[in-house]
């Protein structure tokens, strides 16, 4: 074993969207880190969607922007059609998503790691990792060369022992075109951690060239579009659209008869596949009355001929692939780039971490991504900032940074994955968030620059923007309850245009714009000064007074949560001990070893009663 010259304090392990977001973070705080891949030209590579955001994920995208991560920068440099969803729900469940040039986005992604200092980029299998004395303290490679670090982040994606499954063919491979990662995965089950078995899989892409579009319905987005990072001001590259096409019940029937050549119904594939994202036989089996299932037609770039078709993932030999893509209105002469794969691959329960991403068996040793279980590149992005500035922390010798579940959805994400564990891919929701009116995507840098800032991730000229907004916020609200509505001075048809012609008394502007039909622009026909106000400090300002009364109430319940949150429990606190617990709870407790009361009463078959235990045993434990 060749041990190299330099050691470091941060090893990450896997260039993927956590790796990126780790090395990053880590060596934006002053720490010499080092990223390994095993292949550097698919840095931050997109798997398998060409898209950043959605639904709860656009909200964390948010977050790691305003913590002073990369990924709505890279987004923002190389979207193609940017949109807003749910913009006739409330403002908590609005969410940006972005179609991305693929290969733009991982070039320019490399382009910024490349130019950060304190990291170095290598190309490198890791097959183990370096022990000493029950810490990790370094990597070793398939090429027999060992790095030294403090610390080290495992962001392996799908790569640790990934088999690609195509029909009844399959072989190994982390992606198409990958090699997977072979024996890092026995050595963490050999050390103690719980290893597990997890299925994805992708839809083929398909010849642009070979389209018919003129029998699809165009999807065009957003005019002008919304950036997501807060420190940009406009896109400036050209928009495209997306189409929508739709199966039919011959593609239905396509897809029934090659059931029998399904690694998924012939029982070869062990993995456990998500949820919420199926392949699109397992949609034709579950809703058999459903007569047709939608897809976007997504462009993979500006200057590429391919597509990727949204929802229409399968793991079907490629012969059955030709005709079902092909009976499609509109694709009935496509031609396929790539075929459609599954693939499995191994990843650790998270239940063996602490709220800092560090595992529990292995000091210094941080898990973010698909190795926790988590599906999409925002979810992995979210882990991994947090793991590399976990890491960097504990290199410096100071306290790590925990999110709680009233500050951001990666603190939502990370509580769910620590007490809760995963037995399929986690992907985020808004429903997952009990204060979710509180984590909306428009108030990100409200919760979380100061966070970003006080650790050097968040510059000081983007730290003073923000300081700005927040001083402008608070002086537009304080205007707000002081500027009246003069019934003398108003247009008689403006009163009577919003029902006001019946009040007695003069109305604030405050008390105006918390009606449900008033907004900032009904406000600038009364007074010129509000049209001047910037259009994010408007959004904030209305956000917070109409629902005001909603958000106050999520407030208390935090309040109400918090003395749970901070109550420690002591690395090896004996549970096996407790007389008032039950021996199912003492075996939970035993097994999900929570970092605090709040993080134990999430956990599953952990009762109220004994809580309330442990609560007091605490206390005497802290006072004796």
């Amino acid at each position: 074993m060749i041990v190299y010259d330099k050691q470091y304090d941060v090893i990450v392990v896997g260039a993927g969207h956590a790796g990126c977001e780790a090395a990053l973070a880590a060596a934006r705080m002053g720490c010499s880190t080092l990223l390994l891949s095993i292949n550097l030209d698919a840095v931050a590579l997109m798997s398998c969607n060409p898209a950043i955001g959605g639904q709860a994920k656009g909200h964390i995208v948010r977050e790691i922007d305003a913590l002073g991560g990369e990924m709505a920068k890279n987004i923002d440099a190389t979207g193609i059609q940017f949109r807003v969803l749910n913009t006739r729900k409330g403002p908590a469940v609005r969410a940006s998503r972005a179609q991305a040039d693929k290969q733009l986005y991982r070039l320019r992604m490399k382009s910024v790691l490349e130019r950060q200092d304190n990291l170095d980029l290598k190309q490198a299998e890791v097959t183990a990792l370096h022990l000493e004395h029950g810490a990790v303290a370094g990597v070793d490679t398939r090429a027999q060369v060992r790095f030294l670090g403090r610390t080290v982040v495992l962001t392996t994606g799908t790569f640790m022992r990934g088999l690609i499954h195509i029909g009844l063919i399959n072989y190994p491979g982390g992606r198409a075109g990958d090699l997977p990662s072979i024996g890092l995965s026995d050595q963490l089950r050999s050390i103690g951690f719980s290893v597990g078995r997890l299925k994805t899989g992708t839809p083929a892409r398909l010849d642009g060239r070979t389209i018919d579009f003129s029998r699809l319905e165009p999807q065009y987005g957003d005019d002008p579009p919304k950036p997501f990072s807060f420190s940009t001001d406009r896109i400036g590259r050209p928009q495209v659209p997306c189409y929508i096409a739709y199966t039919n019940e011959k593609s239905h029937e396509i897809i029934r008869s090659g059931l029998d050549r399904s690694p998924l119904y012939a029982g070869i594939i062990e993995g456990v596949g998500p949820r919420y994202c199926p392949s699109i036989e397992d949609k034709v089996m579950r809703f058999p009355d459903k007569e047709r299932h939608q897809t976007f037609l997504e462009p993979e770039g500006a200057d590429t001929v391919e597509y990727y078709p949204s929802g229409l993932s399968t793991s079907l030999p490629i012969d059955v692939q030709w005709a079902f893509y092909r009976s499609i209105a509109g694709l009935e002469r496509v031609e396929i780039m790539r075929p459609a794969y599954a693939i499995e691959y191994d990843y650790v329960d998270p239940v063996q971490l602490h709220a800092t991403l560090e595992t529990k068996l292995v000091a210094n040793l941080y898990h973010a991504g698909q190795i926790n279980g988590t599906s999409g590149y925002e979810e992995a992005a979210g882990q991994g900032l947090m793991a590399g500035i976990n890491a960097a922390l504990r290199v410096k010798g100071e306290e790590g940074v925990v999110l709680g579940r009233n500050e951001a959805y990666i603190g939502v994400m990370i509580d769910d994955l620590i007490t809760l564990g995963t037995r399929e891919p986690y992907r985020m929701f808004t429903s997952r968030a009990e204060y979710r009116l509180l984590l909306r995507e428009d108030n990100a840098d409200l919760r979380l620059r100061d966070v970003g800032y006080r650790l050097g991730l968040v510059t000081g000229r983007e730290y003073g923007a923000f300081t700005a907004k927040k001083e402008m916020i608070a002086d537009e609200m304080e205007r707000l309850r002081s500027r009246k509505m003069l019934l003398s001075e108003t247009d008689r048809g403006f009163l009577e245009e919003f029902d006001l012609g019946g009040i007695q008394n003069a109305l604030t502007f405050e008390q105006l714009l918390k009606r449900p039909d008033f907004t900032y622009a009904q406000l600038a026909r009364l007074d010129a000064t509000c049209a001047g106000v910037p259009e994010d400090v408007r959004e904030q300002v209305e956000i917070q007074v109409k629902y005001k009364g909603y958000i106050d109430r999520q407030d208390e319940q935090v309040r109400r949560m918090a003395r749970m949150e901070s109550a420690r429990i002591p690395t090896g606190f004996d549970y096996q001990a407790m007389t008032g617990l039950t021996a199912e709870v003492r075996e939970k407790l035993d097994r999900f070893r929570p970092d605090t009361l709040g993080q134990a009463s999430r956990i599953p078959g952990v009762t109220p009663a004994a809580i309330a235990v442990l609560s007091i045993a605490l206390k005497v434990r802290e006072e004796g």
